[in-house]
């Protein structure tokens, strides 16, 4: 029986094999690939900083401590900088005129000495408006190890089921190799080998090839991935991005302090704490967890973390760590005004059900809370309602902005502290500074463990000593930005839902009934006076944290009558407003006046004038106060802040009310935004923008309008009966 085959062909095929199956044992490598390529780029970029550091200093630093070197001998040989003296040997320096050997070994060990102490001090600073290679290439094997996981999986399940087919085939045809191997074949033998060559054969016309080839078009694709993706990928994903830096080498972007400022036998106890997350659905920052942590282990705390640092994350990460315990019950007592956001925030960032306290429902709320557990969030002004928790084991309790309750003698503040007592766990969280405010602080820490602030309140008179924070240490944990990070500046955004209170919900839907569309996307700040709003009265919560951690603030609003409106609420503490009536030559007067102000000014500008061609810097939070058409519109603004020279990370704020067009507007705008994320190329990019037009807000008003009418007419009809 001739080999019914061609032999040319059987090598193409078996060639072919041979490729797919080495091609895919890369494939299933590329975690390992990009891993080390990760690590070689951390320490790329660390070694480019170092030397720009180096470059900066002066060959005089030698002399720093009279050391006897001539520096004059260095220089006429063009060794300026510590930098130039990086990969120059003693025996090199001795050759230069007048430096002795001896002389050599010393300045090779002074500037030793100094390249040791960049290395040790030197932090990676990544800044989308400062993108340079090092960084570009940084992020980029970040971003093929971040995505590439489902290649590597699906490929590994293809290699695994074909190998041991193809290798059972190449055995099988060892016969058909040659023709004077197979005429001595059995037949049985030469019956397997056809059938082995028709099984490679076929695997090649089917799902097995076009599969592979699509999982390496994707690899080549993420291989080559442009630089303009990986910064928008890190801009919206940074804290993934700088917890797998913090994985190769946590001194190179945080702080090298692992004990995070605490006592080491406390910070050694918390550390070795095991705790397990599972149900959060966010990625915690390194210091983030070390909080939730601190929380969980010290059991009464309060929380001080500077003012977007994640205090409402690290509560909720306590909260699923001990319902995974079997803890079922928990509670939130905050301001009216961040009920709402604590709603979503809980929703958003775990599996724990939010169930509100607050409002017509509260009653039955509170019956569904005892029954079924969840998180139950209420606000200082109701939380009189719940008479008593014994009859549920109440595993932590969290009070936001807790200064709320400073007063002892306030109904408030004694409605909270019964319901502390009968807490597992209490969490007080406030971002106001309170190292100021000593006696304030000595209160609120006497509600949660009374023997420290009774021994506090004897050293007040040394707050500011480091005994006196190692004494309250185990009560009271505050953490600013250059505390737990270096890198420069992140962009934190936030949505904070507000409750429409009555007159603002009735001109809202009277708005929108009358089909003034215009008026409803001013819903909150049409009202007639801003103390009715509540988007107003979040806004003065906002201005005022801001206040107390030395930062400045800018409103941005398309409607002129909305800012007008801020204006003359703020009075002094405002500036003159920016506006398409303001000149070119008077806006940045107006910048200028402001960036001149004390902290806690605010700048009130129309977006569409405001938030392009403006250099603001000096601010760093930015209040947006309903949703615009197109994202772009609202990047520019905050671009305005978040740009190079800003040394602060940027705090966004969006203003919205829940059950109005601000929820529908934003929720359309996410949906366009994620599908042009997915698939829009740059060509399309350049050609469109995300957004909402006319006719599309005219059919979000429309659904707005029988909304109102049949909610209004299910009212009328439940009055009725």
């Amino acid at each position: 029986m001739a080999r019914p085959f061609d032999n040319n062909e059987l090598k193409r095929i078996i060639s072919t094999h041979g490729s797919i199956i080495s091609r895919l044992s890369e494939l299933v490598s590329l975690k390992e690939k990009y891993s080390d390529d990760v690590i070689s780029s951390v320490n790329r970029a660390t070694v480019a900083e170092v030397l720009k550091l180096l470059r900066e200093t002066p060959v005089e630093e030698l002399n720093r401590d009279k050391n006897g070197v001539r520096v004059s001998l260095l220089k006429d040989n063009n060794i300026n900088t510590v930098a130039d003296l990086v990969n120059v040997s003693p025996q090199q320096l001795s050759g230069i005129h007048g430096i002795s050997y001896d002389s050599a070994v010393l300045i090779r060990s002074l500037a030793d000495s100094i390249i040791s102490g960049a290395v040790e001090n030197v932090k990676i600073r990544i800044n989308a408006d400062n993108k340079t290679p090092d960084a570009t290439k940084l992020l980029s094997s970040i971003y093929r190890y971040r995505n590439c996981d489902g290649i590597v999986g699906t490929c590994r399940k293809i290699y695994d089921g074909n190998i041991d087919t193809v290798k059972q085939c190449y055995e099988l045809l060892k016969p058909a190799r040659s023709a004077l191997s197979w005429t001595f074949s059995s037949s049985e033998k030469k019956r397997n080998a056809l059938e082995a060559y028709n099984t490679l054969k076929s695997m090649l016309n089917g799902a097995y090839l076009e599969s592979v080839g699509y999982y390496n078009g994707l690899a080549e694709k993420l291989e080559s991935v442009d630089s303009d993706t990986v910064w928008e990928d890190f801009g919206r994903n940074s804290i993934q991005y700088y917890n797998i830096i913090e994985a190769v080498n946590p001194d190179v972007i945080g702080n090298s302090d692992t004990y995070y400022g605490l006592p080491k036998e406390i910070a050694d106890e918390i550390k070795d704490t095991d705790i397990d997350f599972t149900g959060l659905k966010c990625e915690l920052r390194r210091y983030q967890e070390f909080g939730a942590k601190y929380i969980l282990k010290q059991g009464k705390v309060l929380l001080g973390d500077e003012m977007g640092l994640g205090k409402t994350v690290q509560a909720i990460a306590a909260m699923v760590a001990l319902r995974n315990l079997g803890a079922t019950h928990f509670m939130v007592v905050c301001p009216a005004s961040v009920i709402t956001n604590w709603c979503r925030e809980i929703v958003k960032h775990s599996d724990l059900e939010a169930v509100r306290i607050h409002g017509a429902d509260r009653e039955a709320n509170i019956i569904k809370w005892k029954e079924n557990g969840g998180i139950a969030i209420t606000t200082y002004e109701t939380c009189g309602a719940i008479e008593t928790v014994n009859d549920v084991s109440l595993a932590l309790i969290v009070v936001d902005e807790a200064h709320y309750i400073k007063n002892p003698q306030a109904l408030r503040t004694k409605k909270v502290y019964s319901l502390c007592k009968s807490a597992q766990r209490v969490l007080f969280m406030t971002g106001t500074a309170l190292e100021n405010k000593v006696d304030e602080m000595v209160r609120l820490i006497s509600m949660l463990q009374p023997e420290i602030a009774s021994k506090a309140m004897k050293m007040t008179f040394m707050a500011s000593a480091p005994q006196f924070r190692e004494m309250i240490a185990p009560v009271y944990y505050r953490r600013k930005r250059e505390d737990v990070l270096t890198e420069l500046p992140e962009l934190l955004e936030s949505e904070e839902w507000c409750d429409l209170k009555g007159k603002e919900e009735a001109i809202y839907e009277e708005s929108v009934l009358q089909r003034k569309y215009s008026d409803a996307r001013r819903v909150s700040w049409n009202v007639d006076d801003l103390a009715d709003s509540s988007k107003a009265l979040r806004m003065s919560e906002i201005i005022a944290q801001a206040k107390s951690e030395g930062r400045k603030v800018i409103v941005f609003s398309y409607f002129l009558d909305t800012i007008r409106k801020i204006k003359n609420y703020l009075g002094d503490n405002c500036t003159e407003p920016i506006c398409g009536s303001v000149p070119v030559q008077r806006r940045q007067e107006i910048i200028d006046e402001f960036e001149n102000a004390e902290a806690g000014k605010v700048l009130v500008a129309q977006i569409q004038s405001g938030g392009t061609g403006l250099n603001i810097q000096t601010a760093s939070v930015v209040i947006i106060c309903e949703p615009q058409f197109k994202p772009s519109t609202e990047n520019q603004a905050i671009s305005r802040a978040y740009r190079m020279g800003q040394t602060r990370n940027v705090l966004v704020y969006r203003l919205l009310s829940e059950n109005t067009v601000d929820e529908r507007l934003t929720e359309v705008l996410s949906q366009k935004q994620a599908v042009f994320d997915a698939f829009a190329d740059k060509s399309f990019a350049a050609e469109n923008d995300v957004g909402i037009d006319e006719k599309k807000f005219s059919s979000i008003m429309e659904s707005e309008y029988r909304r109102i009418l049949e909610r209004q007419s299910s009212a009328q009809s439940h009055t009725k009966s």
